[in-house]
């Protein structure tokens, strides 16, 4: 009789944070790799489309998903001059994970320095790709437009008229090496 030992597997270490987010750390999207539209819509038609620039992108994930937060910082033509933001207040996954909801702040800076102002929106998103080390989404926001402009004074051309406006966003969340 010989005493032979069995081949070992190696486990990999359980996993921390969210399984439908990737690991834990700090995501940024690189330039280029986030596509923000905005369109202004007046009952089925759209009045205004037009592309923002992304200035910063970032996902925080958390090892406990109360405390994951997605923001975004987006300036262009549309704006004159300003600063359109979103931050999350909670990332929740709907379904199998194949889509998130985002609920959280879309505020615009004030023009004339002052204090931003704050509207409650919802993003939902659809997880196109997800891995250990990046994300890759698709999602947009819907808003309706009076309270809007009346809240964060986003106003748009009298020739734009509008009843409701709708952030679309694409992103590439990846961990920088």
């Amino acid at each position: 009789m010989t005493t032979e030992s069995l081949p070992t597997a190696v486990l990999p270490p359980p996993r921390t944070g969210p399984s439908w987010l990737p690991l834990p750390g700090t995501y940024t999207a690189a330039p280029g790799r986030c596509i923000a539209e905005l369109t202004a819509r007046l009952g089925p038609l759209p009045t205004l489309r037009r592309r923002l620039t992304a200035e910063q992108a970032g996902l925080t994930v958390a090892p406990d998903a109360e405390d994951c937060v997605l923001s975004l910082e987006l300036t262009g033509r549309p704006l004159r001059g300003r600063t359109l933001g979103f931050v999350s207040t909670s990332i929740t996954p709907e379904a199998d994970g194949s889509r998130l909801s985002v609920p959280g702040e879309l505020a615009l800076d004030g023009a004339d320095g002052s204090d931003d102002a704050f509207v409650p929106a919802e993003l939902t998103l659809r997880v196109v790709d997800r891995a250990d080390d990046q994300l890759l989404a698709l999602g947009a926001l819907r808003l309706p437009y009076g309270p809007l402009r009346r809240t964060t004074g986003l106003t748009l051309p009298r020739t734009r008229p509008a009843d409701r406006i709708r952030l679309l966003v694409a992103v590439e969340f990846t961990c920088p090496a």
